[in-house]
């Protein structure tokens, strides 16, 4: 079992910065991959960074360099630093892991973020 816990969700004015955080505990042994998704209004969950067990990362399109995902491993926290934000990164952020062990995925309950304009 893995559990997943973000926050630093806020409501921020476009240009503006927000570093998300997500402490992880139960069986981290057993996680390969670490991600955060976003979900918008009306829109399907989007993958936004990764971060493998090696600390690779990718990121999507849409972050056109706005965002870094990065660990602690002495905290147990997983990190997206968020920059230049505008209306449409509005959404709510979830943390997610991935596990090798029997190949399942775990969520946090999500971290809302309001960007106005």
């Amino acid at each position: 079992q893995v559990q997943l816990v973000e926050s630093g969700g806020g409501l921020v004015q476009a240009g503006g910065s927000l570093r998300l955080s997500c402490v992880v505990s139960g069986s981290i042994f057993s996680i390969s991959t670490m991600g955060w998704y976003r979900q918008a209004p009306g829109k399907q969950r989007e993958l936004a960074a990764v971060i493998a067990k090696d600390g690779s990362t990718n990121y999507a399109d849409f972050v056109e360099g706005r965002f870094t995902i990065s660990r602690d491993n002495a905290k147990n926290t997983v990190y997206l630093e968020m920059s230049s934000l505008n209306p449409e990164d509005t959404a709510v952020y979830y943390c997610n892991a991935h596990t090798w062990l029997r190949g399942v995925d775990y969520w946090g309950k999500g971290t809302l973020v309001t960007v106005s304009s």
